[in-house]
């Protein structure tokens, strides 16, 4: 019975340190992701503003902005006429300074933002090429942005993706360590039922496959209770800081990131047992 206890006892520990390997490692992974997706949306957010001369017709300016929109690295182009942007200028100031001064001294734009993935990380490429460009059509009469802003946010964006990177991949060997030393320990512990099966005559195939078995059963149970608690974990954190964690946009790499968890700690659990018991019969 005491045997029993002990037994039951190194499975539950087994799984229990499994499940809170697993758990750290998909917390990391959501972080990952998130950081992720707010970097790109971040990038996405700046703004480019193309000026055109005032005396530029609607027309002209709207045909500028469909070939803009066309270029590949183009998310998303505004126009801002020059009533729009009086009226604009209005209400953050408070009081119509058109009717003050009698005319309106400011210029038609386009407003365009560009996508992440496709701007580089550490270069102005992509920018110069669209200034020079843009800047050739006749009434375009620059481009206007905050240079030494755009390429700090891209120097800090790039080593954030970069240190959460080195960081998932030092707790993913951190992950194979443990649960491989967690494997070890159990099954020492059933060294004897080991012992007895080669003085029966048992091969190596034999004496493997329930240990294989339940190294599988381990690394599935303990990567569900993970997701589980990664779950439970994200929908706390949202609620409590008014986050939208759960939502269904996420749902995708959320089911990735728990596929990924679990199938994870099937393998490591699988291949750290067939190498324990191989080493362990060997040296008896």
């Amino acid at each position: 019975m005491k045997n029993k206890v002990n037994l039951w006892g190194t499975h539950g520990a087994t799984v229990l340190g499994i499940t809170l390997v697993l758990f750290m490692l998909g917390l990391l992974l959501c972080i990952e992701y998130h950081s992720y997706r707010l970097t790109h949306d971040a990038q996405e957010r700046i703004t480019y503003k193309v000026d055109l001369s005032p005396d530029v017709t609607d027309s002209l300016a709207l045909a500028l902005k469909g070939r803009i929109d066309q270029m590949e690295y183009v998310k998303h182009v505004d126009y801002i006429s020059k009533a729009k942007a009086a009226e604009i200028f209005s209400e953050d100031m408070g009081e119509d300074f058109v009717g003050f001064i009698g005319y309106n001294p400011l210029y038609p734009s386009l407003m365009v933002n560009f996508f992440a993935n496709l701007m580089p990380d550490n270069s102005s490429e992509v920018l110069d090429k669209f200034c020079a460009k843009v800047g050739a059509e006749p009434y375009v009469t620059g481009v206007v942005y905050q240079e030494n802003i755009v390429n700090e946010l891209r120097e800090v964006f790039y080593k954030l993706s970069w240190f959460l990177i080195v960081f998932v991949a030092l707790l993913l060997f951190i992950t194979i360590v443990l649960i491989n030393s967690l494997i070890r320990i159990a099954i020492y512990g059933q060294r004897e039922t080991i012992q007895t099966m080669r003085m029966v005559g048992a091969d190596v195939r034999f004496i493997q496959r329930p240990f294989l078995w339940r190294s599988i059963l381990y690394g599935a149970l303990g990567g569900i209770i993970a997701n589980v608690l990664m779950i439970v974990t994200m929908w706390v954190f949202g609620n409590q800081f008014e986050l939208k964690l759960i939502a269904p946009e996420h749902w995708m790499w959320y089911g990735i990131i728990a596929c990924t968890i679990i199938l994870g700690g099937i393998l490591v659990s699988y291949l750290s047992t067939a190498v324990t018991v191989r080493r362990y019969i060997a040296k008896n």
